[in-house]
Order: C-alpha cells, then sequence, then structure tokens
C-alpha cells in the first residue's frame, strides 16, 4: 500500500520510519489536497495563545504558488509575509521588553534567556478536519538563544496515507515502537525506534541518508 510513517525523536535523536499500515497509535487526519505534486493541505487558520488571527479568507487557498505544504525535508517552515508579519507581532507582544535585532539581514533574533513554554504564547495551527498543529513558532526564521530550537515535526508520528488521500499526526514518544500491520498475513508487528543520540558522524551522514530517502520515497510513491 501507498502508505508511510515516520517519528524523529527530538530528544535523544533517531527515530521510527516505517512503510505500511500503522494500527497504533491511531491518528487525526486532514484531506490531502488532489492533483498536487506535494503534499498539500487546507490550512484553515493560525491562532496565537487564544486569540486567533484575522487573516484575508484566500491567504491559505491552494493555487499558483501558494498553499500549505508538510515537507518532513525541510527544517524551517515558511509562512507568506501576509500571515508572517501579525503572527510574530502577536506573539511579540506577550513580551513588549526585548530587543530585537536583525541577523544575516534576513533573521529577526532576540535574547532571551526565560522559560519559553511559560514567557509566550502557544501557537497552533488548524487543519481541515480539526487537526491541529502546535509548536511551529520555534520554525518560523526567529533565532531563540539558550535553548534548543523544536523542529515542527519532531516527537510526532507522522503518517502518509497515499491510499485515502490524508495525512495525519499525533504527539508520541519517537524512542518507543509502532504496531504495524502486514498487509498480506494481517498479522500485528512492532517497528521499534533507531537510536542516533551518539552524535557521530557516521549517525549525522545516516540522518542525512535517512531524510534523503524519505525524500525520494514521497516522490516514487506520490
Amino acid at each position: 500500500k501507498k502508505v508511510f510513517a515516520h517519528c524523529l525523536d527530538g530528544i535523544k535523536g533517531g527515530g521510527i520510519f516505517a512503510i505500511g499500515q500503522v494500527v497504533q497509535p491511531k491518528v487525526k487526519t486532514t484531506p490531502l489536497v488532489p492533483n498536487q505534486p506535494h503534499y498539500n493541505v487546507n490550512l484553515k487558520s493560525i491562532e496565537v495563545g487564544k486569540t486567533t488571527l484575522q487573516l484575508p479568507t484566500d491567504v491559505f487557498d491552494t493555487g499558483d504558488r501558494r498553499g500549505t505544504i508538510i515537507d518532513s525535508g525541510t527544517t524551517l517552515s515558511y509562512l507568506p509575509e501576509v500571515v508572517y508579519a501579525p503572527m510574530i507581532t502577536s506573539i511579540l507582544s506577550h513580551q513588549s521588553d526585548l530587543k530585537l535585532q536583525t541577523v544575516e539581514n534576513q533573521f529577526t533574533c532576540f535574547d532571551y534567556i526565560g522559560s519559553v513554554d511559560d514567557g509566550f504564547p502557544l501557537v497552533k495551527f488548524h487543519f481541515e478536519d480539526s487537526l491541529t498543529l502546535t509548536d511551529l513558532v520555534w520554525c518560523m526564521n526567529m533565532c531563540f538563544f539558550h535553548f534548543d530550537i523544536d523542529l515542527a515535526l519532531s516527537d510526532k508520528l507522522v503518517v502518509y496515507d497515499l491510499e485515502n488521500q490524508v495525512i495525519g499526526w499525533t504527539e508520541y514518544n519517537c524512542s518507543s515502537s509502532i504496531k504495524m500491520k502486514d498487509e498480506q498475513t494481517g498479522k500485528i508487528f512492532d517497528v521499534a525506534s533507531h537510536d542516533i543520540s551518539s552524535a557521530s558522524g557516521l549517525n549525522v551522514a545516516r540522518l542525512s541518508l535517512f531524510f534523503l530517502l524519505t525524500a525520494m520515497l514521497q516522490n516514487l510513491i506520490h
């Protein structure tokens, strides 16, 4: 079947990669936009704290060089200026004393040594069929000093179900295992995580190869 999944461990490194039907854990899904070269989905709204951003009604529509794409091969999440500007303004309004600076003529950065979870609002991206993705703010071209950057797809099991034209995810311990179903026998089996916590050059190369293979697989089975 045209189904695969990945789960990237944001703490130890490594994680899970599997091809086939995932039976446990269950994930909520959102439809893929049909007839697109990438994994386009319908983003409905963005919420900062308890406030939903007031954005143009057509800003997330899929069209020529427009739309929302789920891409496991990118480190940063990119937003158009019409979305990025009000979102960052809303986030920074919770810390009015921050001193902003520009790095490399493009990155808006600031020095912050407190708890990010306590000092900044939660950001939620709401997709069709009530699927949400949180914590993306750490990838929005912003530099945070003195703590680790949280990748958007880390610590989440992400399932690409091309048979049913949906994609889904759920928060998950990516250092554990998932349950898969054998298509021919119907038997249930475990797929465990792979640990690369030693951070050796070989492990970094393997991780790079993993992302390369993931990107190739996405193109092959799309």
